[in-house]
């Protein structure tokens, strides 16, 4: 059957990276990541930088996936041979064809380095070419000039923005850019773009 299963053990693997469902005892694994660099997730509305805070990030995430509405998952970087981040496929509407990656963080060494076009690759040919999606969403704050750039760099076109759109931990209100690749899109994406893979 098309589409997510959130029950499903969904397993992504090349000689560069794994990305696996994540789990409760993984915490101590991303815990070094999140108390060295508190500010990694700036621009995200969850709270980060101290064991409670990942392991309620954590906790969320799974209680969405028993919801059936994100699939989060850990990243281990096999060049560095070390646990890297996390990232998800999150708002999963099977009925629509539609899915959202994002959620999506890694330790700043492990930054341009190539890894995250790596796990895009792998969860965008899962999303278009098994889960047959119409659509695969990505969305950050406007002011993450970092993200937006990556996102133009895998193919993915600004859709719009929604202003006053996400209450942040500073209570700062965030403007909120959409992104986008459409199946029809993304066989000339993976031809351009990812070709080296």
């Amino acid at each position: 059957m098309a589409g997510i299963d959130t029950t499903e053990a969904l397993r992504f693997e090349n000689d560069r990276t794994l990305i696996r469902p994540i789990t409760e005892q993984d915490i101590h694994a991303l815990l070094h990541i999140a108390e060295s660099q508190p500010d990694l997730l700036y621009y995200s509305p969850s709270p980060f930088g101290t064991k409670k805070a990942l392991k309620n990030y954590v906790l969320k995430a799974l209680e969405q996936k028993e919801q059936g509405d994100r699939f989060p998952f850990i990243i281990f970087d096999k060049k560095a041979k070390n646990w890297a981040g996390s990232t998800s496929f999150g708002n999963i509407s099977n009925a629509n064809k539609r899915v959202e990656i994002g959620w999506t963080w890694l330790g700043k060494k492990f930054q341009r380095t190539g890894l995250n076009r790596n796990n895009k690759f792998l969860m965008l040919q899962y999303a278009f070419e098994v889960a047959e999606f119409e659509r695969v969403e990505f969305k950050t704050d406007t002011r993450n000039e970092q993200s937006r750039t990556a996102m133009q760099k895998i193919g993915a076109k600004e859709e719009g923005i929604l202003r006053s759109h996400t209450i942040m931990t500073d209570k700062h209100r965030r403007d909120t850019v959409y992104y986008s690749i459409l199946k029809d899109e993304w066989p000339e994406i993976k031809e351009t773009v990812f070709k080296d893979f």
